[in-house]
């Protein structure tokens, strides 16, 4: 633990206080009861095994923020980085603020936020890893970013922005409550540094000297309903009805006089002109999402098209099992599912830690999705094996298997994305994308190699167009339910249906017509359902507009995040910033994202340049696939 300096200021020192029972959402405030053997447990900082003697430290602590006070000085956020040894693009805590009123009755709010360490840590439950811990010490939810391996779904549903991926390091870390002093008897090195005494620290619930208020929201605050947040506010000024945001996100706050409380609106500062933006929305650190959604969505319903049409005896099911395409059709499933795990395991900070992905099956859906997904990936490739060397009881125990896992495994890639804290995400309509595609590029798999072969009927490309037809038409009634709910939204809903109708509105509209089109093609092809021409010219228009819309699926979600700053925490600064190259310069506090690739002449000369020992390291950090 660290050593208290002599000449500690006393507002440094953590108070010794009473508590309540229960905190405002009806959670105890004592985390362990005397006697529990967790009290004996030290936390083992930097080896140290001693347990602190504070009368608090099982119960819940958390943070104060007065408003009134905060000068957006950023102390917090230098004291912070310099404890935690972080880079110029990482920061635990941040300041960002909202802004009222105009020349001369201007306002502005700051907000300091950092981890909140809530009672219900969504970050917990939904790491595949297992990397957070919510201790009976002071409450803190401590994250080891040893173990973690980079997927960023812990920064996915939290609405706080607490948790940072950091695109150097392939991994996520946060604020640890800096706990090495509250052991010591000191309040964190934010609360320690702040010049207008404007953060506090201590027993949730307690009202720290001179303060008169304990709030749990204030403008620009996403709900707390989802976490149940350890954070309390104060501001006595009176706020303007509306306050708006300094960063690119369209969202402003607007007071609810009924409730007294700000919820947020759209905030059309972009203006209302439709805009093409094909790179933003193509090239984007989501792709590789986009890729293996898609290939394993359309291999599922392949396979389910195969295996259940041929249990159930259907007769053009049979028939291209029996004919010549059958082989490369399963062949073709199998690359296509490769592709798409491997793109998916790339897209992790840590690809070599893969295997971590199974550790919260208990709790997270991605490690479910993960599970189900590969058991699937397994149960196709033994399919395919036992299919081709004719073994019809080991093909058949693969297929049942395939057959239960892959929907699943589809089940909980629909479920990892029913984010509360991503709106546009958290709408049936997810389910009703993923399921139609499914059927759409499933069907679309099937027909495409069957069309190789000369034996196959036309009843079977007729039953394929129908099952197409229903998956496009699943598709479009999900899309045009999601449209009008977001359209009649606010919030960050109603943001991402300005941003789908302005910035990516041309690329919106193109995929509702090659939708559309799909759909009347697929149907004026049911009277001659075996046209190579009317499959092929489906296939350009089908593939075109699911690439389409599942890219906007990905860049259209806005969090319920915290207010950023002009530059900091600004996501339209950190884009101009890559584009003018400013992000090449390090104290900007932007970081380009792009995979390390391997060099085997670099292997090579640090094993000669090295020792044993040190080379082993050295190869170690060389097969690491880091982001630079």
């Amino acid at each position: 633990m660290i050593e208290v300096r002599s000449d500690e200021q006393k507002y440094a020192f953590l108070r010794k206080e009473g508590s309540q029972e229960k905190n405002r959402y009806g959670d105890n405030i004592e985390l362990t009861e005397q006697g529990n053997a967790l009290r004996e447990v030290s936390l083992n900082i930097n080896g140290d095994t001693g347990i602190s003697e504070n009368p608090d430290r099982y119960k819940q602590h958390g943070f104060y923020l007065n408003a009134d006070n905060c000068i957006g000085c950023h102390a917090c956020e230098a004291a912070c980085s310099e404890k935690n040894d972080n880079p110029a693009h990482i920061s635990f805590r941040s300041v960002g603020y909202v802004e009222g009123g105009t020349y001369p009755d201007y306002q502005r709010l700051n907000i300091s936020m950092a981890c909140n360490h809530c009672d219900d840590p969504v970050c917990l439950k939904g790491c595949p890893t297992r990397a957070y811990t919510k201790f009976a010490e002071y409450g803190a939810v401590l994250q080891d970013p040893d173990i973690c391996f980079g997927c960023g779904y812990c920064t996915w549903v939290c609405p706080y922005n607490a948790p940072q991926l950091d695109p150097v390091k392939g991994e996520v870390s946060k604020c640890n409550m800096c706990v090495d002093r509250l052991e010591v008897g000191l309040k964190p090195s934010c609360v320690s540094a702040c010049l207008g005494n404007a953060l506090d620290f201590g027993v949730i619930e307690n009202l720290p000297d001179n303060r008169e208020q304990l709030q749990a929201e204030i403008p620009g605050f996403p709900t707390t309903d989802i976490t149940h947040p350890n954070i309390r506010f104060q501001q006595t000024r009176q706020n303007k009805r509306e306050m708006t945001r300094t960063d690119s996100m369209p969202l402003k706050y607007h007071k609810d006089e009924e409730v007294g409380k700000y919820k947020p609106v759209v905030d059309e500062k972009h203006g209302v002109k439709k805009q093409w933006n094909w790179k933003a929305l193509l090239m984007t650190h989501e792709s590789s999402h986009v890729i293996f959604t898609l290939s394993t969505q359309a291999i599922l319903g392949a396979f389910l098209i195969l295996v259940l049409g041929n249990m159930a005896g259907i007769d053009t099911m049979v028939a291209i099992k029996s004919s010549a395409a059958y082989i490369p059709l399963l062949i073709l499933m199998n690359i296509m599912l490769m592709i798409g795990l491997f793109k998916l395991n790339m897209h992790l900070g840590k690809p070599h830690r893969f295997y971590r992905g199974f550790y919260n099956l208990r709790h997270s859906p991605v490690s479910r999705e993960i599970a189900g997904v590969s058991l699937f990936f397994a149960s196709l490739l033994g399919f395919s094996i036992f299919s081709f060397f004719e073994v019809p009881v080991l093909s058949g125990l693969f297929a049942i298997m395939g057959v239960i896992s892959g929907p699943v495994g589809l089940f909980y890639m629909y479920k990892l994305y029913r984010i509360k804290a991503r709106p546009f995400w958290d709408h049936w309509q997810t389910a009703s994308s993923f399921v139609g595609t499914c059927f759409s590029l499933g069907s679309l798999v099937i027909a495409l190699v069957a069309l190789t072969a000369d034996a196959i009927s036309s009843s079977l490309y007729g039953s394929l167009l129908i099952l197409l037809l229903i998956g496009l038409s699943l598709e479009a009634i999900g899309h045009i339910t999601h449209a009008h709910d977001l359209k009649r939204g606010a919030g960050e809903g109603g943001a991402s249906w300005y941003l789908q109708t302005t910035r990516f509105a041309w690329p919106y509209i193109i995929s509702n017509v090659l939708l559309g089109l799909s759909i009347v093609v697929g149907s004026y092809m049911i009277d001659a359902p075996s046209s190579t021409i009317g499959w092929v010219i489906l296939a350009l228009l089908l593939i075109a507009a699911a690439v389409i819309r599942r890219s906007l699926f990905f860049v259209l979600v806005i969090p319920t995040t915290m207010p950023g700053a002009f530059f900091w925490k600004n996501k339209g600064f950190e884009e101009h910033a890559k584009e003018t190259g400013l992000a090449d310069m390090p104290q900007v506090g932007v970081r380009r994202e792009a995979h390390r690739t391997f060099n085997i002449g670099e292997l090579i000369q640090t094993i000669k340049e090295t020792t044993a020992r040190e080379a082993i390291d050295q190869v170690k950090e060389i097969f690491i696939w880091k982001k630079v």
